[in-house]
């Protein structure tokens, strides 16, 4: 186990922690939250060996394995699954010296390497590799593919992939998810799941943290403190003291009562009724967590647009892509009106973003037409528009070029909501973090009162008080809006409907986030079994749709059942084999020859079909169990 006795950590001459002390049993997964700049990174460098305590012990198990994502990734020639595969070093080991020891024919020697290649399942490597980066969102064809050709978000990922690959005691994970999308991030979480070892993970992902965690090491005023439980148990345990605070508690329901007023006002009218009724979502989840976040730096809301065109924008029959010839999305019928808070499903490389990128005017549509309200004003929020900040440039500068009408003074009031108070609005923007460049963009953002925003993927380098401020902001706003996340917390707390961006085309979601994981989990399924859908009927008959479901649970049966004969059949090849073996290996004539060539050869073949039938074994037990999961077949 892990044991903190007294640990001061420094970073330079800033303490960030002070007398903690703990244990992480292994198996424990732990949630290191803490506001940014609080030493999370750093108490990960000092696990790591790479900073060490100014006073107190820390005791790893010598022999534990750690593994973490590397930050940078060189342009290797080296293919994605062999870069990957690189992650388990004993692995690379065993297979280096098998070759060594095969060409210079040390039976005893490759005997040795076999069984310890059986032991730390060698076997199903390249398998296992291959499910990773599938569940990464990696193509069958990416697999070979040089990693040099990948952009910095995919080589982010194949890190991951090759951090998850290693065969670790202790697993660090530090924003995980910033560069995954929904799937990724779902499927993920199920890996970290099932995960035996010990994982320490920083999340700023509520939903992310509660499905993962069973304890949260919190870092707060230079404390670090274990509590039991996911984020949710913690952020209720913490709640329940900051609510001691009368100033605390009279903030927090002057908030409340500023949700049920508008509540109240508009609850009757069919135009706000959608509004209404997710402030009512707000006021129920701020009742019981918002006590937590009472002394977040963060506050603000979003101005009241100065025109509310009614539609907004209108996609009628429109084509994207960026080739006509083969538009990723077809015949798009979108109508976005005031107060619609839209959220848009779909697996990775779906069309999301593109979607997004039409909307927003950067991409013409290839076909069709898009009609824009008089006086529509956007707000496009995406990663790439970080880079346009301009980078000698303060916050506060940003402001003025903006609006140089306003008062200095209100442009800073404005800025502190922000958390950009005192020397951070005048210092250049150019050496800030990745958060809060992103905070800064939205700042300006907010502060030109858009009436339709288009966010894609606003949450990422954001901690969980600002999305907790930008949720609270979201809610509070009052024109239409266009949401690309792979928050669910932020995703359920701010849209009223989903589209599914799938096959082609952009259609109304009928379902919950619940219901798209369940949804995400068919098509890996159809993945698998290499089952190509057809395109469905406009109105297909019960009777056609009993056929397609039976031909559905069919093309799923089929591979798992044809592997289970291909296994069967080299079982029982393997099997007389290994028996011959072990009886020419009891001949006690065997041994009194005095060249043990033959003898060598024997125990060598003995041990390497001895894993493959232990290798086999396993696999048909899993096809087993996956035929019985699947429905029955009517």
């Amino acid at each position: 186990m892990i044991q903190l006795k007294n640990i001061k950590l420094y970073r330079g001459i800033k303490c960030l922690v002070e007398e903690a002390s703990f244990q992480l049993h292994p198996g424990h997964k732990v949630g290191l939250t803490g506001a940014n700049g609080a030493g999370k990174s750093s108490v990960f460098a000092m696990l790591r060996g790479e900073l060490h305590p100014e006073g107190g012990d820390l005791d790893i198990p010598p022999h534990w394995t750690i593994a973490h994502v590397a930050q940078d990734t060189p342009a290797l020639p080296d293919a994605a699954i062999e870069f990957t595969l690189d992650g388990d070093v004993e692995l690379r080991q065993v297979e280096a010296a098998l070759r060594e020891a095969e060409a210079l024919e040390q039976g005893e020697r490759v005997g040795e390497l076999y069984a310890r290649l059986g032991e730390i399942d060698g076997y199903s490597a390249r398998a296992r590799a291959a499910e990773l980066l599938h569940g990464l969102g990696f193509s069958q064809a990416d697999l070979q593919r040089p990693v040099s050709d990948f952009s910095g978000g995919w080589r982010v990922r194949l890190n991951l992939a090759r951090a998850l690959m290693c065969r670790s005691d202790l697993l660090l994970l530090d924003e995980p998810t910033n560069h995954l999308d929904l799937d990724a991030v779902i499927w993920l979480e199920n890996w970290l799941k099932e995960y035996r070892g010990t994982l320490l993970l920083i999340s700023h992902d509520r939903d992310f943290l509660d499905a993962i965690v069973n304890h949260i090491a919190h870092i707060e005023q230079q404390r670090l403190t274990l509590y039991r439980g996911a984020y949710s148990d913690f952020e209720r345990q913490r709640a329940e003291r900051l609510a001691q605070q009368q100033s605390s508690f009279e903030r927090q329901q002057r908030e409340v009562a500023h949700l049920q007023s508008y509540i109240d006002r508009f609850r009757a009218k069919a135009t706000k009724a959608r509004q209404a009724q997710s402030r009512i979502k707000a006021l129920e989840r701020m009742e019981m967590i918002s006590a937590a976040h009472v002394d977040s730096p963060f506050s603000f809301s979003f101005r009241k647009p100065l025109a509310a065109p009614d539609p907004l924008l209108v996609l009628d029959q429109a084509d994207a892509g960026y080739q006509p010839a083969q538009p990723i999305l077809q015949r798009i019928m979108l109508t976005l009106r005031p107060g619609e808070r839209v959220g848009l499903l779909g697996r990775n490389g779906a069309g999301k973003s593109t979607l997004i990128k039409v909307l927003a005017g950067e991409m013409p549509p290839l076909k069709g037409e898009m009609v824009t309200g008089k006086d529509l004003s956007l707000g496009y929020f995406a990663q790439h528009q970080l880079e346009q900040l301009r980078p000698d440039e303060s916050p506060l500068q940003h402001m003025l070029r903006l609006d140089p009408q306003t008062r200095e003074q209100e442009h800073r009031n404005f800025l502190g909501g922000f958390d950009f108070r005192g020397d951070m609005a005048t210092s250049a923007s150019g050496a800030f973090s990745g958060g809060e460049k992103s905070r800064l963009a939205l700042a300006l953002l907010i502060w030109q009162r858009p009436n339709l925003l288009l966010l894609d993927e606003p949450s990422n380098h954001l901690d969980l008080e600002m999305r907790h401020a930008l949720t609270l902001a979201l809610q509070d706003y009052e024109g239409g809006m266009v949401l690309v996340s792979h928050d669910r917390s932020l995703l359920r707390a701010t849209c009223d409907r989903f589209l599914l961006v799938a096959d082609g085309k952009v259609e109304l979601f009928d379902g919950d986030l619940e219901d798209y994981r369940e949804w995400l989990n068919e098509q890996r399924l159809r993945d698998k079994a290499n089952d190509k859908a057809e395109k469905p009927v406009a109105t297909p008959s019960v009777k056609a749709q009993g056929k397609a479901e039976r031909h559905a649970r069919l093309q799923e049966r089929k591979p798992l059942l044809k592997e289970i004969e291909q296994l069967e059949k080299k079982m029982a090849t393997w099997q007389p084999e290994k028996t011959q073996i072990e009886t020419a290996l009891a001949a006690p004539e065997l041994y009194q020859q005095s060249d043990n060539s033959q003898l060598l050869k024997l125990q060598s073949r003995q041990l390497e079909l001895e894993q493959q039938l232990e290798t086999a074994e396993m696999r048909w037990l899993e096809l087993q169990d996956q035929l019985e999961a699947l429905p029955e077949i009517a």
